[in-house]
């Protein structure tokens, strides 16, 4: 990777440096917030992550993919009063997670980008938003984040579940690395800068897990 790296796309930094190149793809490290992520000119065109999403099958009634949300679903729940309204960001076409939360006697509306983009939901206010299986999906995590955090009330929750990119000797075969629409990859301590960037308390309560606080 000859070129100037480039900035981080979640904290900004421009000291970046690369990684690992593999398959084609060039991948750069921020030593600020740890983010690793995808050289820009790399990623897939709008056109072409649709077609890949679209492989996709997440039923809501798929048994051991509520297993899976429930990481994220349990934990969020517990922290909730009866009756919060949420949306569920980037929710894809069968958002399973959404039914949960309303199972648990929430309201949750559905946005996603490709599946249901309603503009007007993103001019609302929540107690909580959940952000699960996206937030590696984000081609500029700075601004997806700063929009995520506008939509919450005092004291609402940001709830986001992703892959924590742990192992650097095995990045290059990970297959969260493999998907080609996954183009930046966080650790702990990318949640924990983005915290602290946004005001928030962070908590971990699970695997892979990530639920910041909005100060009430």
């Amino acid at each position: 990777m000859s070129r100037i790296p480039s900035a981080c796309p979640l904290c900004g930094e421009r000291a970046t440096h690369p990684l690992v190149s593999v398959g084609g793809r060039d991948y750069l490290r921020c030593p600020r917030c740890q983010l690793t992520f995808l050289e820009p000119a790399q990623r897939l065109d709008a056109a072409a992550e649709r077609a890949f999403y679209d492989t996709h099958c997440n039923a809501p009634e798929d048994a051991g993919y509520r297993r899976f949300l429930a990481r994220l679903a349990a934990p969020l729940d517990a922290r909730l009063a009866r009756g919060s309204s949420g949306l569920d960001y980037g929710c894809g076409p069968g958002p399973a997670l959404a039914a949960m939360l309303e199972e648990g006697g929430h309201r949750v509306a559905c946005y996603d980008p490709f599946y249901r983009p309603q503009a007007e939901l993103l001019e609302r206010r929540y107690d909580f938003v959940t952000c699960t299986e996206v937030a590696e999906h984000f081609h500029d995590p700075a601004t997806e984040f700063a929009r995520l955090a506008g939509l919450l009330r005092p004291g609402g929750w940001l709830a986001v579940m992703t892959c924590f990119q742990t192992d650097d000797a095995r990045f290059a075969n990970w297959h969260y690395r493999r998907d080609p629409t996954h183009v930046v990859f966080y650790r702990e301590a990318s949640f924990a800068w983005l915290a602290a960037h946004l005001g928030f308390a962070l908590e971990v309560p699970a695997k892979d897990v990530a639920l910041l606080r909005r100060p009430i």
